[in-house]
C-alpha cells in the first residue's frame, strides 16, 4: 500500500506501481537479491534446498491480464461432469465431496470441493459456514492418521476457478517438513508415490 502522510488510510497498490517496488529492488538481471541466510527462509532448519547454490529467476515483465482459469464459465466447469469414484471418493454429503489424490506423495493429499459451482468470493453464507465446520472436522480426522503429525490446509485458484481446498497431511516424526516447504516436498516425492486402495 501507498503510504500517506496525513493519517488517512492508504491507498493499494496497483500492479504496475507493485511490479516497479519490485523491480526496483532487483540488480542488473533482475533478480531478487537473496535475503541473509538468518533473515530469510533460507535460514530455516526445514529449508528444502541447499541455499547456498540456490537463486531465484529473473522478474517477469507483467502480463496484459491474468490467464483464464478452467471453469471461469460456469457453464464450461469440470463440476458438471464429475463422476465420483469409489479409489478417489473419500466423503460426500448432497454439497460437498472429498476425494484424495492417488496416488500421493504425501500420507494423504485430500480435497474438499462443493458440488455447485462456486469460488471463494462466491460461496453462499450458508456454505461457507459448513465449510468451516467442515475443515475442522476433516484437519482433525486426518491428524488421527497414525502416518500424519499435522495437518497443513491450503487454496490455491490460479489454475480453476471451482474453490478447491487441500488438506495435506505431514508426515509424523518427519520434522524436516514442516511449514509451508511442506508442499515443495511433495512435489518431488515422486519415487515415494504409493497408490492406495480404500481402508
Amino acid at each position: 500500500m501507498t503510504s500517506t502522510d496525513d493519517g488517512s488510510r492508504p491507498e493499494p497498490e496497483g500492479p504496475e506501481e507493485f511490479h516497479a517496488r519490485i523491480l526496483a529492488a532487483t540488480d542488473a538481471e533482475r533478480r531478487l537479491p537473496r535475503q541473509p541466510l538468518e533473515d530469510g527462509p533460507s535460514g530455516w532448519d526445514i529449508y528444502p534446498y541447499e541455499s547456498e547454490s540456490l537463486r531465484l529467476v529473473p522478474v517477469r515483465d507483467l502480463a496484459e491480464a491474468e490467464p483464464a482459469r478452467r471453469g471461469e464459465n460456469p457453464a464450461e466447469c469440470r463440476c458438471h461432469d464429475w463422476v465420483d469414484q469409489d479409489a478417489e471418493l473419500v466423503w460426500r454429503n448432497d454439497r460437498w465431496r472429498l476425494i484424495a489424490e492417488n496416488p500421493a506423495g504425501l500420507p494423504i493429499f485430500a480435497v474438499l470441493q462443493p458440488y455447485e459451482h462456486h469460488d471463494l468470493g462466491t460461496l453462499p453464507p450458508e456454505l461457507a459456514a459448513e465449510m468451516g465446520q467442515l475443515m475442522v472436522a476433516i484437519g482433525e480426522a486426518i491428524e488421527q492418521l497414525p502416518s500424519v503429525g499435522s495437518c497443513h490446509v491450503g487454496r490455491w485458484g490460479d489454475g480453476g476457478a471451482h474453490l478447491h481446498l487441500c488438506f495435506l497431511g505431514r508426515p509424523a516424526r518427519a520434522t524436516q517438513f514442516r511449514g509451508s516447504p511442506l508442499l515443495d516436498w511433495e512435489e518431488h516425492e515422486h519415487g515415494v508415490r504409493k497408490r492406495r486402495g480404500r481402508r
